[in-house]
């Protein structure tokens, strides 16, 4: 696991409803976009609420909100792009993560010893939200590169009577 962003919280401060909120600083949202191969982290920050589960489970509801530069994969021009996403996981002590993969349960992170990572929990819900194919408003292919020939353009034209 990779530290660029790490924040510990013992487990035994968490009460029904503990607030905790991580705030990436400067050279954190640097590594955290290296990381994530993005140009730039403006913003990174997330709120917790966190609540006792049983067995040593700890509940989490999350905001996170962050403003990231993208690469657009048309005109490869950087561009910003806010984020915002309310998401829940768990913090299970490993080992005791579900053996069955259900599409609606919520994530799982595994703990070891008496603190969970709110930091690295964070990067990880980044990871999750980032746009995999970020395209910059308005951006449009070149008239030469949408006009393009090869094998299936001259099977569409075989199949639609154009020889």
């Amino acid at each position: 696991m990779t530290n660029e962003l790490s924040r510990p919280f013992l487990i035994d401060r968490v009460a029904d409803g503990t607030r905790v909120q991580v705030e990436a600083d400067a050279g954190e949202r640097a590594a955290v976009a290296a990381r994530m191969g993005l140009p730039a982290i403006a913003q990174l920050s997330c709120g917790y609420v966190l609540r006792e589960g049983m067995r040593g489970v700890v509940l989490a509801r999350g905001m996170l909100r962050a403003r990231v530069t993208y690469g657009c994969v048309v005109s490869l021009e950087p561009f910003e792009a806010e984020i915002e996403e309310n998401f829940a996981v768990r913090f299970v002590p490993e080992g005791q993560e579900s053996e069955e993969l259900e599409l609606d349960a919520e994530d799982e992170i595994p703990y070891r010893g008496a603190v969970i990572d709110l930091g690295e929990a964070t990067a990880e819900q980044l990871a999750l939200a980032l746009d995999p194919f970020p395209r910059k408003p308005a951006a449009a292919l070149p008239a030469h590169v949408r006009d393009v020939t090869g094998p299936f353009a001259a099977l569409a034209r075989l199949k639609g009577g154009q020889a």
